[in-house]
């Protein structure tokens, strides 16, 4: 019986789990949003949400301890500067876990986590921008091909 028993050992010992959470958290907060298994992805929320209760209380030591998680000054300054105010209304519940279907290989269960602040206006947007740039520049060598 698993009677007092918290968390998912996900077939991994502690360490690597704890390593590969760190890593998903990272890549959670740089891209705001992330595929992965339904299991991790359950796990993943708790993790999520002591994290951005330390960027909520904004003080040094929080940012310290914030820092000594996730190991990237990036990272920590996104949290505290952009993250972190925009959940400052929540009192939880910071992500949301779609499930995607079946992983081909194996068929373990996918859900993608996000942000409940990611909009995909933003992601659309500059997947746009690029695109027009990339047609700028294919312009610009026509234009100096015809030249010569």
């Amino acid at each position: 019986m698993r009677h007092r028993v918290k968390g998912r050992k996900l077939s991994r010992h502690t360490k690597h789990r704890e390593l590969m959470f760190r890593n998903m958290l990272v890549s959670l907060l740089k891209h705001e949003r992330i595929r992965t298994t339904l299991a991790k992805a359950k796990e993943l929320r708790g993790w999520v949400d002591k994290i951005i209760g330390l960027g909520k209380r904004g003080t040094l030591h929080a940012r310290r301890q914030a820092f000594a998680l996730l190991r990237d000054e990036s990272i920590v300054k996104k949290l505290f500067d952009q993250i972190a105010p925009q959940m400052k209304d929540r009192e939880g519940g910071y992500t949301r876990i779609y499930r995607l279907g079946w992983r081909q290989g194996d068929g373990a269960p996918l859900s993608m986590v996000e942000l409940v602040t990611f909009s995909p206006a933003k992601e659309k947007k500059s997947t746009i921008e690029k695109a027009k740039e990339v047609i700028g520049r294919v312009k610009s060598k026509k234009k100096k091909e015809e030249e010569k």
